[in-house]
């Protein structure tokens, strides 16, 4: 019933598909591989990026590539030893606590500051949406068949453009379908996995270097994932045998991360600044609408 229920009440909400855009850029780090975590062909949420809404051309992630992801501190409580304005990639990240804000009780915060526990992550110098509809995004553009059926004939029940994605109803609406997808796909999981353990494939992890003996003197690693919030990263630098740096990128700090250096904002601030005009600026409803749309993270 998620299907029918939401198209029933987004049509009663239609004008929620014109506001709380956003950024246009979207990032998704795939998952769900059909063969191993190595063949990122076979995910079914494809890899990658969209800059500017443009579905037609789909960006590489590198991971490798230390210029790459990059967290700012320009807008948060924290410092960087080379200072507020610089970025780090996670592998060199530093997580050294500064407050500088108000002391409670207080009614507003000096935006022109400091004025988040949460750091700017940015892709390529851009701020990214992650999440179901990042990856609805992924997999339209990447022609899945499920998906651009459920995409298409939604839009077509709500007499919509492809562009009303891009907003507050259309994050909504793309969890709903994300949800279909899932559902159409869990038993051909079910029956691999049964395959594979009747073959005697019990294995639940890669144990090739679990030994920390195993490990080289000095390495480094990152862990990714899509979770149901959006891209993860956990990021991992190992010196003798022992964690000498550890970051992590949740979907929530991409989401709702504050302005970097440039003073470009992240999906949270720009989807709010998108045709928002509230009735009652005591009880902000319109607010609450768009950013539990994202699903923000009570972590």
């Amino acid at each position: 019933v998620y299907v029918p229920d939401t198209l029933a009440i987004a049509s009663f909400y239609k004008d929620w598909f014109y506001r709380g855009e956003g950024l246009g850029n979207f990032m998704c780090f795939g998952d769900l591989p059909g063969t191993s975590m190595d063949d990122t062909d076979s995910f079914l949420f494809p890899r990658g990026a969209i800059l500017n809404r443009d579905i037609s051309t789909i960006h590489e992630i590198d991971f490798t590539d230390e210029s790459g992801i990059q967290e700012f501190v320009s807008s948060s409580w924290y410092d960087y030893s080379g200072g507020k304005e610089v970025g780090l990639h996670p592998w060199m990240g530093e997580t050294n606590l500064n407050y500088t804000g108000p002391q409670p009780p207080y009614d507003q915060l000096d935006v022109e500051q400091g004025y988040s526990w949460l750091k700017s992550p940015r892709w390529q110098g851009h701020a990214m949406e992650v999440g179901p509809l990042a990856r609805v995004l992924m997999l339209y553009a990447k022609g899945h068949d499920l998906t651009q059926h459920l995409v298409n004939s939604t839009l077509q029940k709500l007499e919509l453009p492809t562009r009303a994605l891009f907003s507050t109803m259309g994050r909504t609406a793309a969890r709903t379908l994300e949800t279909a997808v899932l559902a159409d796909g869990m038993q051909g999981w079910l029956d691999s996995l049964n395959s594979n353990i009747r073959a005697g494939d019990t294995k639940t992890f890669d144990e090739t270097m679990w030994e920390p003996e195993s490990w080289p003197k000095s390495c480094k690693g990152v862990g990714v994932m899509e979770a149901p919030r959006g891209a993860l990263s956990h990021w991992v630098v190992i010196e003798d045998g022992k964690i000498a740096n550890y970051q992590a990128i949740v979907p929530s700090t991409w989401n709702a991360g504050p302005r970097d250096p440039n003073g470009k904002p992240g999906a949270y601030e720009a989807a709010l600044e998108d045709a928002h005009v509230m009735h009652d600026p005591k009880q902000p409803l319109e607010i609450l609408r768009t950013i539990h749309s994202f699903d923000p993270c009570l972590a």
